[in-house]
């Protein structure tokens, strides 16, 4: 069901890895329109003022309440900051998947439990891990990362702790 609302862009002066960060604020009675009984996350598609989206995530802030983070080239597109009004009409994005890399799999089906433990995590935890590995620009970063996550999940690590520890080993 594709529900429609009019949200200010606000700005995390200071909020923890969030700090900085431009998003709309999504309340609880949106939020269980677009899912219901869902308190953990969703992916979102639809627009905001005529640009489409889609695998959008709705970051849980507690009490049922949502945020909808905007990046910098999102922003762009929709020729808005922080204080401006937009327009959203947004619904669950029941198509969003992220398929494993078949790097990833190979590396992690090397050890006994390690892929086992992966996909144990929610399929957003699995995918913080699959769209950092994606990102890299080169073959060398691809190489490190995937060593990074094959590590973290033999000292079952999850991606925070995995990129706090390696900062302090640096």
């Amino acid at each position: 069901m594709m529900v429609n609302f009019k949200a200010e862009i606000e700005k995390f002066e200071s909020n923890g890895e969030k700090t900085g960060w431009s998003y709309v604020f999504v309340p609880e009675e949106i939020a269980q329109q677009i899912k219901p009984n869902d308190r953990r996350g969703m992916r979102v598609r639809g627009e905001i003022d005529q640009v489409s989206i889609q695998g959008k995530s709705l970051i849980p802030m507690g009490g049922g309440d949502f945020i909808l983070a905007l990046d910098a080239k999102l922003r762009k597109q929709l020729r808005k900051e922080e204080g401006n009004v937009v327009n959203l009409s947004l619904e669950h994005d029941v198509d969003f998947k992220i398929e494993m890399p078949e790097d990833l799999e190979v590396c992690l089906a090397q050890e006994d439990g390690l892929l086992e433990h992966f996909l144990s995590y929610t399929k957003a935890h699995q995918n913080y891990f699959i769209n950092w590995l994606n990102t890299a620009k080169t073959e060398a970063t691809r190489t490190k990362r995937l060593i990074m996550i094959v590590d973290a999940m033999a000292k079952k690590q999850d991606f925070g702790l995995m990129l706090r520890s390696n900062k302090r080993e640096k």
